[in-house]
């Protein structure tokens, strides 16, 4: 096996990803030097440090790290929950800083924690959802009509969500987030703590989002989900991208067969350079 310094491995890393080089795309979204600080106490933690990457239209990229990488953080500010300590954020070649109502109407977010009204009905969940973005009431209909139908949640229309599995339930979030007809979609962790053949139709529906426009930042820890899924994989590690390319260059580049075997040599060569 070869072991790469990190300059030798980017430098590397770099002329390959000149030759397999896809036709230009649209940017979306342009992060530009994005940091973000915290102060705890008389510490400083830099959760991100200086991230800059696009993010094309019509593509699912997925985010991977381990606890503590960024990717949340990178997420919430992404979404507008937190502002960036630095940096720029720009969509469709504006700051989302200069209007961002207008952003938000453009972006849907999809928690990892259910964050939705026990009291209400999957229905009025849906409803309400599209009285925040000021949809009027025919393209409410319309849309929960829809959304409803492509995610089989006929007969929970008119429940409370305490009925729904773990499956189901995931599946409210992501129609939720969808109610406004978002062109770009944030998911967190959408999978996890799902079982496996549960996770293997929430994968489909997230491949079914791409097949409609749109672009999707998934944000997971599971390596093969990140393989499956994305057409780009984006690796944080304490605060700053080590890596970003497409799944097949990586395997190619290493000469693994998955995207698993990978990120184990990655770790083995991090593990040899630090002693």
């Amino acid at each position: 096996m070869i072991n790469y310094s990190r300059d030798r491995f980017f430098a590397t890393l770099e002329v390959f990803k000149k030759m397999q080089e896809p036709e230009k795309k649209n940017v979306l979204l342009n992060i530009k030097n994005l940091k973000k600080h915290y102060q705890v106490g008389k510490q400083v933690i830099e959760a991100l440090d200086g991230v800059s990457f696009d993010i094309y239209e019509g593509e699912i990229i997925g985010l991977l790290g381990v606890n503590g990488a960024g990717k949340t953080t990178l997420s919430s500010i992404l979404v507008t929950l937190h502002p960036p300590t630095s940096g720029h954020i720009l969509f469709k070649g504006e700051s989302i800083y200069k209007d961002v109502n207008r952003y938000r109407s453009f972006v849907g977010f999809c928690p990892q924690k259910p964050n939705i009204t026990y009291d209400l009905t999957v229905g009025q969940i849906l409803y309400f959802a599209g009285k925040y973005y000021n949809i009027s009431e025919n393209e409410i209909k319309s849309r929960m009509h829809q959304l409803v139908e492509t995610y089989n949640m006929q007969k929970y229309r008119t429940l409370k969500p305490y009925v729904l599995s773990g499956g189901y339930l995931r599946r409210l979030l992501i129609a939720r987030s969808l109610m406004h007809s978002p062109r770009l979609l944030i998911l967190d962790e959408p999978t996890v703590g799902l079982d496996p053949n549960i996770r293997r139709k929430i994968w489909q529906d997230i491949k079914d989002l791409k097949k409609m426009g749109v672009t999707v930042i998934l944000t997971t820890h599971y390596i093969d989900e990140a393989e499956m899924l994305s057409d780009r994989i984006c690796l944080l590690d304490k605060g700053k991208i080590r890596l970003i390319d497409t799944p097949e260059n990586l395997k190619s580049f290493y000469q693994k067969k998955r995207l698993e075997d990978v990120f184990v040599q990655l770790v083995e060569e991090e593990a040899i350079q630090n002693g």
